[in-house]
């Protein structure tokens, strides 16, 4: 059988692959596992449950909460509220464990349940393992007394904001921002947060019905925030996710700044006043080559992983590094969060202009975007392929070439019998012919 949980807890189909009864049983499971690794044993264990504004959560809030307490865990309700704010709030209530109730970026329909450690982290593959195996156990159910409670959390986003509020060492009076909140779980928040620093905000897509979310807006459709910024003047638009768990940017002219931009800009920073742990940024293979460049040439060490934050995340903690991401706005501070927080980047990135007085795009300008080719080839065997002989050669003879200036990257795809090719040059030409002739020897020999 499939493995339940993906790289990002478990998701699907709301009440059809992710069902209450699934949900219930789910966050029960959890509640074992996490009773399990506990020292304390006179202490009701307790768990923060957040959610985003999409419709399906309510019925999936009240799915979690029946499972938690049913097994004796009582359950801390803090509403519509990002993703990092429940990673937050689960170690700042001192909890057992934190669920938030999220499909992020995806489609309304779509939703998605993953956990946090007390500490707020995110969970080990192995932790999953244990909780998935759990689902077909028969676990103690307490009566009277003993059964789990649910109470609801009045000053959870009183709490977060303060929280935001103390990462900022700059006001950031002066400065306008749109924020596309993408009718998510940002909505109230992040308007508020970047008011409370002193910004003048201008919302939009912040009104969620609980069926609009994501619908054509946010970090994945910026098209309307580039108009916005530049209808109202502004300085910078801050696009976030359904969770808000990502940020994007677009600067001054209505050019989105990427994460990969976001990251050259903080690192930079943080490296200038001597807060860059070991001068590293960690980032992703998929991060472009201009970022590579532009961060050799500030003297800051990439250290990269496959992709997928939670592998940046795992290298963050395992090296105790200041700063990682994705090119898709995953950003990670570990000194103010165990996870990416799309309304503290914005906070972040806000700061820096405010600090140095330039504009965002002058800022990232530290970084050339490489131009970039990608070419997916269908193989009946994607692994066989990617490891044949006349491929890997392929690969080492570009990568000869294009030396210092450009990049390779040849990988299986994880879902469908695809290779797929990427190269990064200095100019689109070079980019497009290199990646051809490689794609033409990755289709030889999966013929």
């Amino acid at each position: 059988m499939a493995r339940l949980f993906g790289t990002d807890g478990v998701r699907g189909l709301a009440n059809d692959e992710l069902t209450p009864e699934l949900a219930l049983r789910l966050a029960s499971a959890a509640a074992v596992v996490f009773e399990q690794q506990s020292s304390a044993t006179d202490v009701r264990p307790r768990a923060v449950v957040g959610r985003d504004p999409r419709a399906s959560g309510e019925m999936l809030e009240a799915a979690v909460c029946a499972g938690l307490a049913a097994t004796g865990v009582d359950a801390i309700r803090v509403g519509v509220v990002p993703t990092p704010a429940v990673a937050y709030l689960t170690a700042d209530y001192s909890a057992d464990f934190g669920v938030m109730i999220s499909a992020s970026h995806n489609p309304m329909p779509d939703n998605g349940i993953k956990f946090f450690s007390g500490g707020g982290h995110k969970l080990e593959d192995a932790v999953e393992d244990r909780i998935e195996a759990a689902m077909s156990d028969d676990f103690a159910r307490p009566i009277g007394a003993a059964v789990g409670r649910v109470t609801d959390a009045l000053d959870a986003g009183d709490r977060y904001r303060r929280h935001l509020a103390n990462a900022v060492g700059s006001r950031l009076d002066g400065l306008t921002v749109v924020v596309d909140c993408a009718h998510g779980a940002a909505s109230t928040l992040a308007p508020q947060a970047y008011s409370d620093a002193g910004a003048t905000v201008i919302a939009i897509h912040a009104e969620p019905d609980g069926l609009n979310i994501n619908e054509d807006c946010g970090s994945t459709h910026m098209g309307k925030l580039q108009a916005a910024v530049l209808e109202h003047g502004a300085d910078i638009g801050l696009a976030h996710d359904g969770d808000a768990d990502r940020c994007l940017a677009v600067d001054s002219t209505g050019q989105v700044v990427d994460g990969d931009a976001i990251m050259a800009i903080l690192a930079t920073a943080l490296a200038s006043r001597d807060r860059l742990r070991d001068n590293v940024l960690v980032t992703t293979v998929m991060s472009n080559m201009g970022l590579h460049i532009a961060m050799r040439e500030a003297g800051i060490t990439l250290r990269t992983t496959a992709v997928g934050d939670r592998y940046v995340l795992e290298e963050l903690r395992r090296g105790d590094f200041s700063l990682g991401g994705e090119q898709s706005g995953h950003i990670v501070v570990p000194g103010w969060g165990t996870t990416g927080d799309g309304i503290l980047t914005g906070l972040l990135l806000m700061e820096q202009m405010a600090a140095t007085g330039r504009r965002l795009a002058d800022l990232a300008g530290i970084m050339t975007v490489l131009p970039q080719e990608l070419i997916n080839v269908r193989v009946g065997d994607k692994h066989a392929v990617a490891q044949s002989a006349t491929v890997k050669q392929s690969v080492t003879d570009a990568e000869a070439e294009l030396g210092d200036h450009g990049r390779v990257l040849l990988r299986p795809s994880g879902t469908e019998q695809l290779v797929r090719v990427m190269v990064e040059a200095p100019t689109g030409d070079l980019a497009r012919s290199v990646a051809r002739r490689i794609a033409d020897v990755v289709e030889a020999a999966g013929g």
